[in-house]
């Protein structure tokens, strides 16, 4: 070992944490209570575990959990037995599930047993051990012989597993994409890239050791946008989730002092609207983190109202969640409430260990920074992806140009912020003019009866395609297509507003992203247009 340098790897923060933050609460689970030093030892004795029942260095070990302790402990346990995570997104089908088990050759399946009956025809792996949660799904059956997790980690914790790793550039997790455009792909993130992108995460949303942080975010998704680690190299407390509850949401809020929660724009949407949110400013500070979607302006001020401040983040699986942060001036604080709702509503500039950000045209030459002209966005640094596991291909053509291309459209704005306009896929290409349905849909949140919304192109046969809104209203409103219309001509060009508005839910991923390809397949049916 070189005297002037460790290799990196998030293992170093837990057990520092142990070690530092030893009595401190570590992990809130319903009346279940784990110190950092408990959690510690709970984490050796998994990966002891698995290096009795055969593990060897660099076998993928899969988990399809909810928000359980079991799946924070897998985020280091597995790596420190050698391992590679893969956390499963569990709102995929059987059949998803089996291909990603199948494709990343896991050797290890932990599944929770509320969820073993989705995936019972797959069969057992070759080493099933199921999750029961005996306070929050008590006496679920059990789909698969094999052990359950706590009698599995029941063994004497093996303390010359050390944290240190023989390389920091080896792989750590693997995380899937959604596949929504084919198979889904494995995103390699590797020790180096974790610990950096954590260390990020606790600049941005300035994470120390009285911080708690509620879990609405999925662990599975990107792996918690690097939180998991982040949170435990600051001492902070985790406050588990199985589900996102509203009434549990702000329940949890008041009792455990909340300080930070992250989410998708339709967690926020569902949380402020629910009953049981407040009606005056919160009692401490809430710092929110969100993405995966451009937040309305419209959002942002409701939360701002109740004293919480949202963090604007970008990124995707490829640079392990968050690669921008709105990156907020004090000076902004003094603005009129609708301009700072307008900055924050852009996606901001690079993090501390991203470093590098551009918008392109279609020959890689960077657009204007006009807050006009738009471009793809495009990323390199410390926290894009190793590549695709077993893919060169996909992986020799996101990077290509020596750039990780994201596929999203966006302008740079003259202070070097990006703002999102759309996924290219979502663009709008309407007699020849390009319409954002990013721009539609924030106009429409702007109505007092909206809910939600979501725009897609719909096929017209005078101009090719036209938007189409799909809204979900408040509860007790019943807008008609013709308010929604009148509202958006107001804010919009005529021809940017939607010629159809239909009412009704709206498909989504586990994650709260729209599944905007849903409502295309469904409006595109039999006609002659490539759904993405």
């Amino acid at each position: 070992m070189d005297v002037n340098r460790t290799e990196l790897t998030p293992l170093l923060f837990l057990e520092r944490a142990a070690r530092v933050y030893a009595g401190r609460t570590a992990v809130v689970y319903g009346q279940r209570r784990f110190t950092y030093e408990e959690l510690g030892r709970r984490v050796r004795r998994l990966a002891t575990a698995l290096r009795r029942a055969g593990l060897e260095r660099g076998d993928r070990v899969a988990f399809l959990a909810p928000n359980v302790p079991a799946l924070l402990e897998a985020h280091f346990g597995v790596a420190l037995a050698g391992g590679v995570l893969v956390a499963i997104n569990t709102r995929l089908n059987a059949e998803e599930i089996g291909y990603i088990l199948d494709h990343s050759g896991a050797r290890f399946f932990f599944v929770d047993a509320e969820l073993g009956a989705g995936v019972a025809t797959l069969g057992a792996r070759e080493r099933t051990i199921t999750i029961e949660d005996p306070e929050f799904a008590p006496g679920t059956p059990r789909t698969f012989d094999g052990p359950e997790y706590e009698a599995f980690i029941d063994v004497p914790p093996d303390e010359s597993l050390a944290c240190a790793v023989a390389a920091e550039d080896d792989v750590y997790s693997i995380n899937y994409t959604s596949g929504t455009t084919g198979r889904p792909k494995g995103v390699m993130y590797t020790h180096r890239s974790s610990y950096l992108n954590a260390l990020s995460e606790i600049v941005v949303q300035r994470l120390e050791p009285s911080s708690v942080f509620l879990w609405t975010l999925p662990l599975f998704h990107c792996n918690g946008w690097c939180f998991p680690w982040a949170l435990t190299a600051a001492g902070g407390r985790h406050v588990l989730l199985r589900r996102v509850d509203p009434p549990l949401v702000w329940r949890l809020v008041a009792e455990e002092g909340v300080t930070h929660f992250n989410g998708a724009p339709t967690v926020l949407i569902m949380l402020i609207n629910s009953r049981e949110a407040p009606t005056g400013r919160l009692a401490q500070p809430l710092r929110i983190a969100t993405g995966g979607a451009p937040p309305s302006p419209t959002l942002l001020a409701q939360w701002e109202r109740i004293g919480a401040e949202i963090t604007h983040i970008y990124g995707l699986t490829e640079t392990y969640g968050p690669h921008t942060h709105c990156d907020w001036h004090p000076e902004w604080h003094g603005l009129d409430a609708e301009t700072r709702a307008r900055l924050r509503a852009r996606q901001g500039v690079a993090n501390l260990v991203a470093c590098d950000l551009r918008v392109v045209d279609t020959e890689m030459r960077d657009v204007p920074p006009d807050g006009a002209t738009m471009g793809e966005v495009v990323m390199r640094g410390n926290n894009v992806m190793a590549g695709y596991f077993h893919d060169p291909e996909a992986t020799s053509k996101a990077f290509r140009g020596g750039w990780f291309h994201s596929g999203d459209v966006a302008v740079m704005h003259p202070d070097g912020y990006i703002e999102l306009r759309d996924r290219a896929k979502d663009i709008i290409i309407s007699g020849g003019e390009n319409i954002s349905t990013i721009e539609v849909e924030q106009a429409i949140a702007q109505h007092p009866d909206v809910l939600e919304v979501a725009v897609i192109a719909v096929p017209d046969e005078k101009w090719g395609e036209v938007p189409k809104a799909f809204v979900v209203p408040k509860d007790g409103r019943h807008p008609t297509a013709d308010d929604i219309v009148s509202h958006c001509r107001r804010l919009l060009a005529h021809f940017k507003c939607p010629k159809a508005v239909e009412f009704g839910a709206l498909p989504k991923t586990s994650t709260g992203k729209v599944q905007k390809f849903v409502l295309r397949e469904r409006e595109w049916a039999g006609r002659d247009k490539r759904i993405h």
